[in-house]
């Protein structure tokens, strides 16, 4: 087995359980440590003048989140609101990961997150999360509720001097969408998203919980060193019908700590083997959405879509140069269509 083949791990699935999503869980809870000093690109950041317009300094914000990270997960359900429900122990873990950019057209901004961290002598290479921002958004791609998101007008007084955050999962299907505003009062520079609702992550859909969606709030905040994914996510149930009931109160602090205790280059070599293919990808889920003024997906508990597993070991593939980009991208862009189709 060459190298680059050991970077990925594509094994059968245990137990009907996918072997990535184990080896990410482990690799999680023992992340390499983090460095102490702060990348020069990112310490240049933090030296530039001030931009010249609202709009230019929101855009320098959303690009601070580009770099090498160690990354500290700290999720925490606080208050139950029902009596018969006992809050869940702390989950807290961590990993190493990069932040890269797709696309930057100026008011339209993408960035891609991947894992790249060791386990047991082996490296875990996985695309993770995208964020989506868009200045002034006329519509956004919201969660509707279970296994379907449309897309949602916003209204002139909301998106006037707004920026909408999509976030897409690792098949690049989608997860929620908010529109928030930057700001930089006493000192932090803090994006803050209205309620979005969103489907179940993995750490809570793998357990078949009493709830079955979120309605969170999303502040980003930029920080010396790097930047924090702070969530105020209410978890509620709407299986008996009618208007959605409240289980409990959940808190997630997500820590960006800037690292070079990483080599980020295998995941920029994963990136530039398979960028065109998720550009592709993309592509095939926006025609959806536009097809549809939305999109319906079956949810699936260990992969976030049912789509999920097969994307990204087409993507493995052709990192591993067992499938040609062309033919991987004529594959994906059926299975999309048929698993969107009701």
């Amino acid at each position: 087995m060459t190298q680059k083949r050991k970077l990925k791990p594509r094994t059968p699935q245990a137990n009907g359980t996918p072997m990535r999503a184990i080896l990410i869980a482990a690799a999680l809870l023992t992340g390499a440590p983090a460095a102490q000093a702060m990348p020069a690109a990112l310490a240049a950041q933090t030296q530039t003048q001030a931009p010249a317009s609202a709009f230019e300094r929101d855009r320098q914000a959303i690009l601070a989140q580009v770099g090498d990270y160690r990354v500290r997960f700290d999720m925490r359900e606080t208050v139950s609101l029902q009596a018969d429900y006992q809050p869940l122990e702390p989950k807290r873990s961590g990993g190493t990961e990069i932040v890269r950019v797709v696309y930057d057209q100026g008011d339209r901004i993408s960035l891609q997150h991947i894992l790249v961290m060791r386990h047991e002598g082996q490296t875990v290479l996985v695309k993770h999360w995208r964020q989506d921002w868009v200045y002034q958004p006329e519509t956004v791609l919201t969660y509707a509720g279970p296994n379907q998101w449309t897309l949602t007008p916003v209204s002139a007084e909301a998106r006037r001097g707004a920026w909408s955050q999509t976030v897409w999962q690792t098949d690049d299907s989608p997860r929620y969408g908010g529109v928030g505003r930057w700001t930089y009062d006493n000192g932090m520079t803090v994006w803050t998203s209205g309620p979005t609702w969103r489907p179940l992550a993995r750490r809570d859909a793998v357990r078949n919980p009493v709830y079955d969606r979120y309605l969170g709030t999303n502040r980003h905040v930029i920080r010396p060193g790097g930047w924090v994914h702070i969530q105020d996510n209410v978890k509620m149930t709407g299986r008996n019908g009618g208007e959605p009931l409240v289980v409990v109160q959940e808190d997630v602090v997500n820590t960006y700590d800037a690292s070079t205790a990483f080599d980020p280059k295998l995941g920029d070599d994963y990136w530039a083997a398979t960028q065109d293919y998720w550009g592709e990808v993309r592509t095939a889920w926006d025609a959806v959405i536009a097809r549809d003024n939305g999109v319906h997906v079956q949810e699936v508990a260990d992969t976030g879509a049912a789509t999920s597993a097969s994307l990204m070991e087409m993507a493995d593939k052709i990192h591993a140069g067992e499938l040609t980009t062309p033919a991987a991208i004529e594959q994906a862009r059926a299975l999309i269509n048929r698993a969107t189709r009701r």
